[in-house]
């Protein structure tokens, strides 16, 4: 996520951030708490399991982007914040 924290600022406006705890026994505490030291300005919040089976999320630090109407458009996210950039620039006006 450390990646995302770099491109965030360009894409704020424009596209939506979410980050998904996928690990069910974090407490919403551990999240902020989480959320907070690592700086994140994005909103974050726990998943529940139909959530993960919908999207096929089976392990952590999986990376989803959804276009306006909740498609899949990149479930393999980056390396980069070049490849970011890239990923997020496509998700603008869909």
């Amino acid at each position: 996520m450390q990646r995302l924290k770099e491109v965030y600022p360009d894409y704020a406006d424009r596209v939506a951030f979410l980050a998904v705890d996928v690990d069910p026994s974090e407490s919403a505490e551990h999240i902020r708490s989480y959320k907070e030291s690592e700086g994140f300005s994005w909103p974050m919040a726990p998943a529940d399991v139909d959530m993960l089976k919908s999207y096929n999320i089976t392990r952590q630090a999986t990376k989803v982007a959804l276009d306006s109407n909740g498609i899949i458009r990149d479930s393999s996210g980056s390396d980069s914040a070049a490849g970011w950039r890239e990923i997020l620039s496509s998700l603008e006006g869909s």
